[in-house]
């Protein structure tokens, strides 16, 4: 495990940490640029002379064609000690990982590489149920076969938190009596609501089962860069980390980073994800994307100041929505919950229930007369995310929520009756069948009342609170289909993955 950093080595750069004021694959572009060369070579746009490219140079401005170079070129990417394989040194460094690829697209992308590479540990992967769709389909192409471990649930507000030692620990040791012993575990930290698992606990758990530890970090990219954050999972003990740095991090959408910890599997685990990174990565990969990860690293490591002062506007956001009683902060809450260990200063969680109308509705009202895009609703909740190192107007922000709860259309909307209710989460069905067999198995569509018992091609997810309710090869229940036609018919509800909006019909294995 990396050395967890004491909140002054956290705060100030060391003489050792000098070297991330350098941003050597960002550099090596704008001295390529630099020498005015002459293209005759992908991609298309290049050159001084713009052509068809006109206004494509008019709408990201020239200097973004100029830096868009293509992969394999000296002094860029070439070679064991080129400027690109620097830069990811560095990240390496500055997340407290062993080794650290960047990747253009996106965490979905980490995801998958993330499934491919721990089945060459074994078929038994233990998930937590409210994994990212995107490491659904990664255990859907590497053929994994999923058991899984229920999050702690927020029932008043639909929300899915983590899952503490205590419970991966059960729901290990039943793997394997079960004659399925996990070979590698995946568990998400931070959660969409600003919840932090106990990584250093749940690392702890997952080895002494043999299993290492897959942390889907995608919402914590900042984590470690200042001392009132959680510390980089990597650095507590996670083998893999998935990590969506555009969301928080400040580079480019799309461009995300996988982090390899320093635990007892990395030997094996490196040749696998590099394996699976070349079969997932474009041979096309965009140095824009590439070079603002670059950037974002060293944004991060010298940028405390700049996060602190994002720290101190979020909590005066918070401030303002207690002195209100109609709105609450949701994280004020998470002490009911043993799973929770920290909080994500950066996201603002406001509980809106108490003002008689949904989030969904209050989120659209917000954009429609404001301008103001919350990052998501639930029935009850808003949230908001404050990217590392930015100061938003949360004063602005606050008045307008202030003024869409007072608002004669928000007096109309409670007359309606405001905010929704949702049933009771379900059980999940037992897996009949792996979900590869089931997503490839031949299918047809049958009405909701003649689903159940039958087994489900697709992944259906409700929202809130966004946990998959089916996979593929899961029995469908009859409980399920009542929870998420329910869900359906509720004015603030949405079934992702469903044949048709109000979940009539079901896609089912024909056989099986």
């Amino acid at each position: 495990m990396a050395p967890t950093r004491s909140a002054t080595d956290r705060l100030l750069p060391t003489s050792a940490d000098l070297r991330h004021w350098e941003t050597p694959y960002a550099d090596a572009l704008e001295r390529h640029a630099a020498r005015a060369p002459l293209p005759l070579m992908v991609p298309g746009h290049g050159g001084d002379e713009l052509g068809l490219s006109a206004r494509l140079a008019d709408f990201l401005g020239p200097r973004a064609l100029q830096l868009d170079v293509p992969m394999l070129v000296d002094d860029i990417d070439l070679g064991e000690d080129s400027p690109l394989s620097r830069s990811l040194e560095l990240a390496a460094d500055a997340w407290g990982a062993r080794r650290t690829w960047f990747l253009t697209g996106g965490a979905s992308q980490a995801n998958r590489i993330a499934a491919l590479a721990v089945r060459g540990l074994g078929p038994n992967i233990l998930s937590q149920r409210s994994a990212h769709s995107s490491f659904s389909d990664g255990v859907l192409s590497a053929g994994l076969a999923p058991s899984f471990v229920l999050p702690s649930i927020d029932a008043g507000h639909g929300v899915a938190h983590g899952v503490s030692p205590d419970s991966l620990d059960a729901a290990l040791t039943a793997a394997a009596e079960a004659g399925r012993p996990a070979d590698a575990v995946y568990i998400v930290s931070p959660s969409y609501f600003g919840s932090v698992a106990d990584v250093a606990g749940l690392a702890r758990v997952a080895h002494a089962h043999g299993a290492p530890l897959i942390v889907d970090g995608a919402w914590g990219p900042h984590f470690g860069f200042h001392p009132d954050l959680p510390e980089s999972p990597a650095r507590l003990g996670a083998d893999l980390v998935v990590s969506s740095t555009h969301k928080l991090g400040g580079s480019l959408t799309q461009s995300a980073m996988l982090h390899l910890g320093h635990g007892p599997f990395a030997d094996t685990l490196e040749p696998l994800i590099e394996r699976a990174v070349s079969i997932t990565a474009s041979t096309s990969t965009s140095a824009l994307l590439q070079a603002s990860l670059d950037i974002a690293r060293h944004s991060l490591v010298t940028g405390a100041e700049l996060i602190g002062r994002s720290i101190a506007v979020a909590d005066a956001f918070r401030d303002a929505l207690r002195d209100d009683p109609r709105f609450g902060v949701l994280s004020d809450g998470f002490g009911a919950f043993d799973d929770i260990v920290a909080v994500d200063p950066l996201r603002v969680a406001i509980d809106v229930s108490h003002t008689g109308v949904s989030g969904h509705w209050l989120r659209q009202r917000l954009i429609d007369t404001e301008g103001i895009f919350f990052e998501m609703s639930t029935a009850t909740t808003l949230v908001a995310l404050i990217g590392a190192g930015k100061t938003p107007d949360l004063v602005r922000a606050h008045r307008a929520l202030v003024a869409a709860a007072d608002s004669a259309e928000a007096r109309a909307e409670r007359s309606t009756g405001g905010a929704d209710e949702f049933p009771a989460l379900p059980a999940s069905g037992p897996l009949r069948m792996l979900p590869r067999d089931a997503f490839f198995a031949a299918t047809e569509l049958v009405a909701a009342a003649d689903a159940v018992g039958r087994i489900s091609a697709d992944t259906l997810a409700a929202y809130p609170p966004g946990i998959p309710n089916l996979i593929p090869g899961e029995e469908i229940t009859e409980q399920t289909v009542a929870f998420l036609r329910a869900v359906a018919a509720s004015p603030s509800g949405y079934v992702r993955g469903a044949v048709d909006p109000r979940v009539d019909r079901f896609r089912v294995t024909v056989t099986g």
